[in-house]
């Protein structure tokens, strides 16, 4: 069954750029309007990111970003079959920021936001940078699309760990050379156990680990913001935040991490993944007043 669905959705990644939007421009307007995917969630957190913009211009922002968050979809299904060539002109980075690292001895480990195109950057990592990349990834529960999904992020020679397993899985690469990426926005399982801090003028719940895991291999940490330049093309900006994290006072990475995203996205709001309950956690000072970093 694997090779019957890779390869109908193989066969779907050949098809021209301009015909695949079409049919994302399509499945937006039945999105938005008519099965209205997570609509109050989107709307609730951009009320929370942007209070002082107007409804409408808040409206505006979440249509946007549906198109974006479909768009996201057709060309990570492109994936399976783009060139290195293609991926290069559609995905574009200052790479000589994290090659420049690897004479120093020192591994890396890069922090992103849920920015489009977040997939697009695991592909382009992997084939342009010195270092073996390894990413983290959360696995689908179907196993015949989870080893799909496997397959395309690691076509250019990348590694993957999955989240649910990260220590056993990662330590047969952390005994060599790497470049360990982390979508590092997410949600905590638990809140007892996050690192809670300000987004967006609200008390947030992060999770530690890739805190913890950069000072623990101290690694140096590379910030990484894609912005996107036009539909279906990006930029991913690379900024250097620390060679020594172990030097830096407990929670001072988050905070960094965190002001860089916010700043991108303030510079590209509709360019977020808003259909995530980034708040559904509430501070509470008593339980979880001594978690602020």
């Amino acid at each position: 069954m694997y090779y019957v669905v890779y390869g109908l959705l193989y066969l779907f990644s050949l098809l021209p750029f301009w015909f695949m939007y079409l049919l994302s421009d399509g499945i937006y307007l039945l999105l938005y309007y008519v099965i209205k995917y997570r609509r109050d969630v989107v709307m609730g957190n951009l009320a929370v990111a942007f209070p002082d913009k107007s409804e409408e211009e808040r409206v505006k922002i979440a249509k946007e970003f549906y198109k974006s968050f479909v768009d996201q979809f057709i060309e990570t299904v492109k994936m399976l079959s783009m060139s290195r060539k293609e991926l290069d002109k559609r995905f574009t980075s200052d790479y000589h920021v994290v090659n420049d690292l690897y004479s120093t001895g020192k591994n890396i480990q890069f922090h992103l936001g849920h920015c489009f195109n977040w997939e697009y950057a695991t592909l382009a990592f992997s084939a342009n940078i010195t270092y073996p990349l390894v990413t983290v990834y959360m696995p689908i529960q179907n196993k015949i699309f989870n080893k799909i999904f496997y397959d395309m992020r690691s076509r250019f020679g990348g590694k993957l760990v999955a989240a649910t397993d990260f220590r056993n899985e990662f330590r047969q690469y952390s005994r060599g050379r790497f470049g360990l990426a982390l979508v590092a926005d997410q949600s905590p399982g638990g809140a007892e156990h996050a690192y809670w801090t300000n987004f967006f003028g609200r008390m947030t719940a992060f999770v530690p680990g890739p805190e913890k895991g950069a000072k623990l291999n101290n690694t140096a940490i590379i910030m990484a913001g894609i912005k996107k330049k036009k539909r279906g093309y990006y930029h991913c900006e690379l900024k250097l935040l620390t060679m020594e994290p172990r030097s830096l006072p407990n929670g001072e990475i988050t905070r960094e991490m965190i002001r860089f995203i916010e700043d991108g996205i303030r510079e590209q709001p509709s360019n977020y993944l808003w259909s995530h309950k980034r708040w559904k956690i509430p501070f509470d000072q008593e339980k979880f007043g001594h978690l602020v970093v």
